[in-house]
């Protein structure tokens, strides 16, 4: 199979190292991995019945741990989702979304609550009628690095990891932690929260996965099986190689015809396409947060020439790369 964007094949020598089969084929493990925080704010949120908050979008990972009482969340194209005392939430796109005591409630904005700045990163919000409380602890958090934000975009939109499922584990001591920590506010409170919202935002990825692993779809299942993910891990760990079918078939120790049938059966796209959207997404988010110059951009994903891949972005994309730093996020959603 020819590769659609032309590239250039690298040297036996780099290739054979390449193509050797991984040590470790746990994708997974390599996007959290990647993941480096590079900021993060939280909130001490007590909040009485009745109540309503309109969340909005922001730049980076969200996640609402529920200490005391309980939450509705709602969010455009998903059904209302009951949160109880014990429970996660991670929004790993910063999704909109509305908080309540009660799926009917009509929200208030969140900024006409008044959230109060506590600190550096931290703020403390009460609002609500008087009623019955619930005490939630909301973190947003961003990451640094070329990768992040196509890392993310593979994640679902909602993940959601129930008290009985982290019951007795880290990530109930962590939640201990983070809610002590909430509830003393000690000097330098901002910065063990900030590393704590980082270790738990992991935590809850991978325990989710773990107890959720008959109902895994797309991209997750596909991470999760021995040879498909062993190919996955190929393409992202040098997505600048000349991947061919047969190639990555030989890697995951598969027919060619048997990895073709596997990966479009997990992923709803042929290798090639997927390979594709993995370039391009890293391209716009290069371009994006100007890691590299267009030239590197080409150079790195393996063009022949600047033009070659400023056509093919133009062509998946819909606008010419010098037009991903303006559009921004949006660019990375058309793939």
């Amino acid at each position: 199979m020819t590769d659609p964007l032309q590239f250039q094949p690298q040297p036996d020598s780099d290739r054979a190292a390449i193509c050797s089969p991984p040590s470790d084929n746990d994708l997974l493990s390599e996007v959290l991995r990647d993941l480096r925080l590079a900021h993060a704010s939280y909130g001490r949120t007590e909040l009485t019945s009745p109540w309503g908050l309109a969340v909005p979008f922001r730049e980076g990972v969200r996640f609402h741990a529920v200490l005391e009482g309980h939450c509705w969340i709602k969010a455009e194209q998903l059904p209302p989702l009951l949160l109880e005392k014990g429970d996660l939430l991670l929004l790993p796109h910063g999704t909109e979304h509305i908080m309540s005591d009660d799926p009917k409630r009509r929200p208030m904005p969140l900024a006409e609550a008044k959230p109060a700045l506590i600190g550096n990163g931290t703020y403390e919000l009460k609002s609500g009628g008087g009623g019955a409380r619930s005490l939630i602890v909301c973190c947003t958090i961003g990451f640094e690095g070329p990768t992040a934000n196509p890392l993310l975009d593979l994640l679902p939109s909602v993940m959601h990891v129930r008290r009985a499922d982290h019951d007795g584990t880290d990530l109930s001591s962590l939640l201990g932690m983070m809610a002590r920590e909430v509830e003393k506010r000690r000097v330098g409170s901002a910065t063990v929260m900030a590393r704590l919202a980082d270790i738990v935002m992991t935590q809850v990825i991978r325990t989710w996965v773990e107890t959720r692993a008959d109902e895994l779809t797309g991209w997750l299942a596909a991470v999760r099986d021995p040879q498909i993910g062993m190919g996955l891990a190929t393409i992202h760990r040098t997505p600048g190689e000349n991947w061919t079918v047969d190639r990555l078939a030989a890697i995951a120790g598969l027919s060619r015809s048997r990895f073709s049938y596997r990966f479009r059966e997990l992923l709803s796209v042929s290798p090639a396409r997927y390979i594709l959207q993995w370039r391009l997404r890293l391209a716009a988010s290069w371009l994006r947060n100007e890691y590299m110059s267009l030239s590197q951009v080409a150079e790195q994903l393996g063009y022949e020439s600047d033009a070659s891949f400023s056509r093919a972005f133009k062509r998946f994309m819909g606008v010419p790369p010098g037009a991903a730093r303006a559009r921004g996020r949006s660019l990375e959603r058309n793939v």
